[in-house]
């Protein structure tokens, strides 16, 4: 092994065992993702450039390496382009670390920023109604344990608008239901803390949630939602919450068709955003409350339903809104035009 792959070898220990572990700045399902990744890319490596672990060298993620990979992604693997472009972003991060760790390697980094993504077509997302949702809430039975824990759980996540992670990872001390503003915090992308308000209806169900699956004195270290199996001190899986949550929507679809089968959790928490929209609530608010770093995100969360479509209609024919003059049609220049008042008329 010769000393570059050497260097670089270790380079690749570093990121995926120090830095990814250590530093905290992605999250734990960020960096598994950024290791699958790179055990791809090296799969490719092996089978198609043959190249072992004792001869790999930097070069080998040059540019022309890493399109011929994402072609191989589609044709081997049948990936999608947007799973592409989540395998480019990986490789482009762990590139971006090499280039800071060795600055005679940095071309490698801006070659890959040059890598074009791919077309996607951005899918619409399907609401939920009101109606659905109040169906759907309907379906556990309250006669059973599960029932109830997982009742408390969803209207934790609608009244909240939180991820799955994000309520999974919920413990007791950052449950706060006893105080005169009752609420929860919770740790989301990017290590962002948000406090998110509890309402009357939520805060009832999750004191009587608390009193019957953690007593009256409850661990603070403990879950909130936990494993039947591991008990207060293992969280549940989201695999083991969609599946239920599949099931009741089945039940719920039965009676209220809105309900859809192809139900998950993150629906939810659509569901959530385009209801407090319904009800008056601004985007920057919903924005604040999603815990999302742009508002474009946030766009792709709301589904504007037809009743709200109609209601903007009818403000737009309202003769009142219709008698407003139009400030592009106004004399007094580009900045009264903008809302702005015009210098002239400070000299």
């Amino acid at each position: 092994m010769n000393s570059q792959t050497l260097k670089f070898t270790k380079l690749i220990n570093q990121w995926v065992n120090k830095y990814l572990q250590e530093q905290g700045s992605v999250s734990k399902h960020t960096a598994r993702g950024y290791c699958i990744t790179l055990s791809l890319f090296f799969g490719f490596l092996e089978s198609e450039k043959k190249v072992d672990g004792t001869s790999i060298m930097p070069d080998d993620f040059n540019h022309k390496a890493i399109e011929e990979w994402l072609v191989w992604l589609v044709t081997e693997r049948g990936n999608s382009p947007a799973t592409c472009n989540d395998r480019l972003s990986s490789i482009r991060a762990f590139l971006k670390y090499i280039a800071r760790e060795d600055t005679t390697l940095a071309y490698l980094y801006n070659e890959s920023v040059l890598i074009p993504l791919r077309k996607t077509l951005k899918k619409k997302v399907v609401g939920i109604s009101k109606i659905a949702m109040k169906a759907l809430l309907e379906i556990p039975d309250q006669s059973t344990k599960t029932g109830r824990a997982y009742l408390a759980m969803f209207i934790v996540m609608y009244n909240t608008g939180v991820r799955i992670d994000e309520i999974l990872s919920l413990k007791i001390r950052e449950l706060h239901i006893d105080e005169s503003l009752p609420h929860i915090t919770v740790l989301g992308k990017g290590s962002k803390i948000r406090t998110l308000s509890l309402l009357p209806r939520t805060v009832k169900v999750m004191k009587n949630f608390v009193n019957e699956f953690h007593g009256k004195n409850p661990s603070p270290d403990h879950y909130v939602f936990y494993s039947r199996n591991k008990g207060p001190s293992g969280s549940l899986s989201q695999t083991a919450v969609n599946k239920q949550l599949k099931k009741y929507a089945a039940t719920a679809h039965e009676s209220c068709p809105e309900v859809p089968i192809s139900m998950h959790c993150h629906k939810i928490r659509h569901a959530a955003a385009s209801h407090w929209l319904a009800n008056g609530m601004n985007i920057v608010q919903i924005s604040a409350l999603l815990g999302h770093s742009n508002l474009e995100t946030t766009m792709v969360y709301l589904d504007i339903s037809l009743e709200m479509k109609t209601a903007a209609l009818v403000k737009v024919e309202d003769p009142a809104i219709a008698g407003i003059s139009k400030k592009w049609k106004n004399t007094g220049g580009l900045a009264e035009a903008c809302g702005l008042t015009s210098i002239k008329s400070h000299s």
